[in-house]
């Protein structure tokens, strides 16, 4: 396993913030998922479904050492659980928090039950990038199902049932999140369309490659952790939290110690008060052995 790497964060005023005091150890660990637990399959944008023995290990030991897990990522909630399978998080007596579809969805799980749903009217958005983005694909998510979608997106980027639809009718009625992918653009073009178009009334995220979420405004991963930390009677000042993509920006700043993995993109490194390894040297492990020794 490699060695922990710290850097100060940017110039936005991560590195303003005073790390944590002697004694302070995370109650609540809040981790991104696809590039944080998971790595990355080479050329694609999609990630490997097993994780690590040390990344294993190393949740397990922060929620043996007391600490409350919570997973944040821009999944959708149905393929979320079996990541929480794996890491043995969640029981019937004691379910596991869980923030999906970047902030939007709030759940617990076993069984899956959602706490929070924030939804919003997506139809000019959509609209407004598919005026310069004509040929994009459209999808929302069918809860416990898969996506409606108006056309299949690259093998391996969603999983679940894909149900083919118009446009118009995805977009129909107030959704939680809409996701728009241009293979033929790349992820600079589409944050360069974002801020262009500003995209009125909602908050909207760009992926690794012309990814675009769409969300309610106000809604992210630290919105969703809010609501959880609320709940397990915890603030952000208790808690860690890991992540790599530009979704995970409000999640780091949010957290008393946000940490960016090595192979994070620079916005994301510019923010967090600290860097670890990378997701091919287990660095989620990494940074949590840092407060929970084996």
């Amino acid at each position: 396993m490699a060695e922990l790497v710290t850097e100060p964060g940017g110039s936005d005023g991560a590195d303003e913030r005073p790390a944590p005091g002697p004694g302070w150890r995370p109650r609540l660990v809040a981790l991104d998922i696809d590039g944080t637990l998971l790595r990355w399959v080479d050329g694609g944008g999609a990630a490997h479904e097993e994780m690590s023995e040390a990344v294993r290990e190393a949740v397990q030991a922060a929620r043996d050492g007391g600490a409350h897990i919570v997973l944040s990522s821009g999944r959708s909630p149905h393929s979320m659980t079996e990541v929480a399978d794996q890491l043995g998080l969640g029981s019937r007596d004691e379910p596991v928090w869980v923030v999906a579809s970047n902030g939007a969805v709030v759940f617990r799980y076993p069984p899956l039950d959602v706490v929070l749903e924030e939804t919003f009217d997506a139809r000019a958005a959509v609209a407004a990038v598919l005026a310069e983005h004509p040929d994009a694909i459209v999808a929302v998510e069918e809860r416990g199902v898969g996506y409606r979608l108006n056309k299949p997106f690259p093998e391996g980027e969603l999983t679940g049932e894909m149900i083919l639809a118009d446009v118009e009718d995805i977009v129909a009625e107030p959704v939680s999140r809409v996701i728009i992918r241009d293979p033929a653009a790349t992820a600079d073009d589409f944050v360069a369309l974002a801020a262009r178009l500003g995209l009125q009334g909602t908050d909207y995220v760009v992926g690794w490659t012309a990814w675009l979420d769409l969300a309610a405004a106000g809604v992210s991963k630290a919105s969703g952790l809010d609501h959880v930390a609320a709940e397990l009677g915890v603030t952000a000042d208790d808690a860690l939290a890991i992540g790599d993509g530009r979704n995970d920006l409000e999640m780091l700043a949010w957290a008393r110690r946000g940490v960016a993995m090595g192979q994070a993109v620079p916005e994301v490194h510019a923010v967090a008060d600290a860097t670890t390894a990378s997701v091919d040297d287990d660095g989620a492990a990494v940074e949590i052995r840092r407060w929970f020794p084996a």
